[in-house]
C-alpha cells in the first residue's frame, strides 16, 4: 500500500527526472498525470495510484515547495470537479484513457449541459431530446447557464432518449463535442456585466454511442455522481483560516478603524465564526470523500457557502459605505473563471448572488437535506409515475 513516505519519495524522484525551471509546463504536467501524482486516489494509469485521497496533499506539498506548476484548476472546475469522476465511475476504459489525461492537464475545458429554460429545478423535466439512428445519437434542444461553454471542448450531456416513462427514467448520459457542427453557445450577460454562462443550442448535434456514459435511460443515476461532485466542489473547497470572502472584509476591517461601529462588529464576528465553522466542516467532508463516494452532505456544505458569500458581501458593502456601492467595470467579458477576491466588493456583493442558484437552488438543497440527511417525509411528488410526455409543460 502507498503510504505517505512513499509518495514523498516518489514525488522528489520525479521532479529530480523533471526539474520544473527547465520541463515545458505541458510536458510536466503530462508526465506528472503519467507518473501517478496527478490525483493519487485514481487508479494506475489514470493520474493515480490507488491510494488513500488524503495523501495528495503530500504531492501537492513537494511540488509546490519546488516550484512546479499545476493544471490551473480554477480553470477547469467543472472538468476536474465534475466531470472526471463520473467518467471515472461510469466511463468505459477506452473513454477513461481518452478523456481524462487532456481534462487533468487543462488542454481540454470541458462545462455542464445540464439545465433548461423549462427545467432547472425539475431538472428531471428536461426535453432535449436524443434519439437513435443506428450508432449515432441525434440531439436537439437548449441548455441554459452554462459556465464555460465558450471556452469549452468537452460538456457532459443529459438528454430524454424515451419520452413514454417517468421523467427519471427516460434520460440517457453523453459526453458531447462542442466544436461539432449544430452546436452553438449564445452568451448570457449577467447583472455583474460579465457573461461567464452561456445558452447552447443544439441542433442534430450526432453523438456516436461510443460517447454515452453509463446504460441508455439510466443518466439519471449517472447524473446523481456528477450533481454530488459538483455541490462538493463548489461549497467544500479546501481553504485557509480568512480564506474566502470573508479575508477580504476581515482585511478591510483591520485597517480601517475609521469605519467600524458596534453593530458592524458583532456581525463580522458572528460571520468570521460561521466562515470557520464551514471550513473545518469542509476538511470533514473531504476526509469522508476519501473512503467513498460523496453523498446529500455536500448539498449542507453549498447551502452554507452560498448564505455565507451573500450575508459577508453585503456587510462588506454597509462596511465601506458610499464606496461599497461603486462598481465600474460593465464591460461586457467572457471570463474563464470566476475571481471573488481579486475584484471589487461591489462585484463580490453581486456576483454572490448567483450562489443560491448555481449548482443546485437553494430550496432544492434545503428538501434534500431534509429528506436525505434529517430523514423527514418527502414532499408530495404526483408526477412520480406519469409518463414525461403527459406532464403539463
Amino acid at each position: 500500500m502507498t503510504d505517505a513516505a512513499e509518495l514523498r519519495r516518489r514525488t522528489r524522484e520525479f521532479l529530480a527526472a523533471h526539474p520544473p525551471a527547465r520541463t515545458d509546463r505541458l510536458d510536466f504536467l503530462r508526465a506528472r498525470f503519467d507518473a501517478g501524482l496527478a490525483w493519487v486516489h485514481f487508479p494506475e494509469g489514470l493520474g493515480g495510484l490507488g491510494a488513500d485521497r488524503s495523501l495528495q496533499a503530500v504531492v501537492d506539498a513537494e511540488l509546490e515547495a519546488a516550484g512546479a506548476p499545476d493544471n490551473d484548476p480554477r480553470r477547469n472546475g467543472i472538468g476536474l470537479g465534475m466531470a472526471a469522476p463520473t467518467v471515472l465511475r461510469y466511463g468505459t476504459e477506452e473513454q477513461k484513457r481518452t478523456f481524462l489525461r487532456p481534462l487533468w492537464t487543462g488542454e481540454e475545458v470541458w462545462c455542464q449541459l445540464f439545465s433548461e429554460p423549462g427545467a432547472g429545478s425539475d431538472l428531471a423535466a428536461l426535453g432535449t431530446r436524443a434519439v437513435r439512428e443506428g450508432d449515432t445519437w441525434v440531439v436537439n434542444g437548449q441548455k441554459v447557464w452554462t459556465s464555460s461553454a465558450h471556452n469549452a471542448r468537452w460538456a457532459i450531456l443529459i438528454a430524454r432518449t424515451d419520452p413514454d416513462v417517468p421523467k427519471h427514467r427516460g434520460i440517457t448520459y453523453f459526453v458531447c463535442d462542442m466544436t461539432d457542427p449544430g452546436v452553438e453557445v449564445r452568451p448570457l450577460r449577467q447583472i455583474t456585466g460579465e457573461a461567464e454562462f452561456n445558452e447552447v443550442f443544439l441542433t442534430d448535434v450526432r453523438i456516436p454511442d461510443s460517447r454515452r456514459l453509463g446504460e441508455v435511460g439510466d443518466g439519471w443515476r449517472v447524473a446523481q455522481t456528477t450533481l454530488n461532485n459538483e455541490r462538493v466542489a463548489i461549497g467544500g473547497m479546501r481553504l485557509p483560516r480568512e480564506g474566502g470572502m470573508v479575508g477580504p472584509v476581515a482585511k478591510t476591517w483591520r485597517e480601517r478603524p475609521a469605519l467600524r461601529t458596534h453593530d458592524l462588529h458583532q456581525r463580522l464576528l458572528k460571520l468570521w465564526v460561521d466562515a470557520e465553522v464551514v471550513r473545518l466542516t469542509g476538511e470533514r467532508l473531504r476526509q469522508q470523500l476519501a473512503v467513498g463516494q460523496p453523498g446529500p452532505e455536500g448539498a449542507g456544505m453549498k447551502l452554507a457557502f452560498a448564505r455565507l458569500n451573500q450575508e459577508i458581501s453585503g456587510l462588506e458593502v454597509e462596511l465601506r459605505g458610499e464606496e461599497g456601492l461603486l462598481y465600474d467595470d460593465w464591460t461586457m467579458r467572457r471570463p474563464e473563471l470566476v475571481d471573488f477576491t481579486g475584484r471589487d466588493a461591489g462585484y463580490r456583493y453581486l456576483r454572490a448572488k448567483g450562489n443560491s442558484i448555481e449548482g443546485g437552488t437553494s430550496e432544492i438543497l434545503l428538501n434534500i437535506v431534509a429528506e436525505r440527511v434529517l430523514g423527514l417525509p418527502g414532499e408530495p411528488r404526483t408526477d412520480k409515475d406519469v409518463a414525461w410526455k403527459d406532464l403539463a409543460r
